[in-house]
């Protein structure tokens, strides 16, 4: 009797000390599951919430950050005038480069140069917009108004300098006059385009996309 009585009593602290385990293991499990739900709920409301590309391109309230805090106006505006400026800067080279060296008329050169100049121009435009996940057609589609006033101002202004300087009718790309004349029509575009993306930027013309 002695012996069953032992026996009883060990078995009964044996039961609850398992059963004390199971209740913190439970406990834990709840824990850890309640942990995981609150994971992906906060992970499932900020996906179904995000806009898409061409939603925040297209939203007339876009701004670029960099590091963390909106860009001014103006800056923003200068931002996007040095590319505009670098993306027609490298058309307008070439052409200018082929029609020099072909010997073309000034007329013919600046054709096309400023031909050479929208093409680099858009694509340097695009090539943002589609990098984001946008299609080739839906990033001209959003970039075309802002981007065609913008670079035909430009290219007016850089043509303009460049033919008075004279850098279109060097002799050839190893003259210095044709050096001095896309250097100085790189600023002139530079100061005449930025008034323009202002305004195309605070019009919404223009999407701050780059």
């Amino acid at each position: 009797m002695e012996h069953e009585h032992v026996h009883a009593r060990t078995l009964t602290r044996t039961r609850g000390h398992d059963g004390g385990a199971i209740d913190q293991k439970q406990a834990l499990d709840e824990h850890a599951c309640g942990a995981h739900h609150k994971v992906r709920e906060h992970q499932g409301g900020a996906n179904p919430g995000q806009p898409s590309p061409a939603a925040k391109i297209a939203s007339p309230h876009a701004h670029h950050v960099h590091g963390g805090a909106p860009q001014s106006h103006a800056r923003l505006t200068t931002s996007a005038t040095l590319h505009c400026l670098t993306g027609c800067a490298i058309g307008e080279w070439i052409g200018l480069a082929i029609g020099v060296s072909l010997g073309f008329n000034p007329w013919a050169t600046m054709a096309l140069a400023t031909a050479l100049g929208f093409l680099s121009g858009y694509a340097l435009g695009l090539w943002p917009l589609v990098k984001q996940g946008m299609s080739w057609t839906q990033a001209f589609r959003t970039i075309w108004l802002g981007e065609t006033i913008s670079i035909a101002v430009m290219e007016f202004a850089m043509n303009f300098t460049d033919y008075h300087v004279g850098g279109v009718q060097a002799a050839s790309v190893f003259a210095p006059q044709f050096w001095l004349g896309f250097a100085l029509a790189l600023p002139a575009g530079f100061v005449v385009a930025w008034p323009v993306n202002w305004w195309l930027l605070r019009s919404s013309v223009k999407k701050p996309c780059h």
